[in-house]
């Protein structure tokens, strides 16, 4: 069969077999409606655009900020400040090095962590009553 008889109306099974240069296709009226346009690739790239920057001013930039109070917090603390590491122990800083701490999380007993694990820092008795 010819391509065209397939995507066209053909006569009504009554009459007698048409063969493909008597089959005639409807051409839609010219108000009809049409399918809408499809848009470019910059149609696309505009919403996409938006999404980012929501994400990244709703969860990236958060996360940024915080990481930098973090390592700020850790860059001043000096020995005899009471901190958490990140396993939930606290102890108290006896010695800070460029990348460690020396911690005593018991009497007489003296671990050394790295400064990454520091999670925060547990705020002294005088700081506790001047608030």
């Amino acid at each position: 069969m010819n391509s065209a008889i397939m995507f066209c109306d053909a006569a009504p099974a009554a009459a007698p077999a048409a063969t493909a240069t008597e089959v005639q296709c409807a051409k839609p009226a010219p108000g009809a409606a049409q399918q809408a346009p499809q848009q470019g690739g910059m149609g696309m790239l505009v919403p996409m655009l938006l999404i980012l920057a929501i994400f990244y001013f709703m969860m990236i930039r958060p996360q940024q900020r915080k990481e930098k109070e973090r390592r700020q917090m850790i860059d001043e603390l000096r020995a005899g400040a009471k901190i958490v590491f990140a396993g939930g122990l606290m102890g108290t800083i006896v010695e800070a090095t460029e990348k460690t701490f020396k911690v005593e999380i018991a009497p007489g007993t003296v671990i050394e962590i790295a400064r990454s694990c520091v999670t925060g820092v547990v705020p002294s008795a005088e700081a506790e009553t001047k608030k």
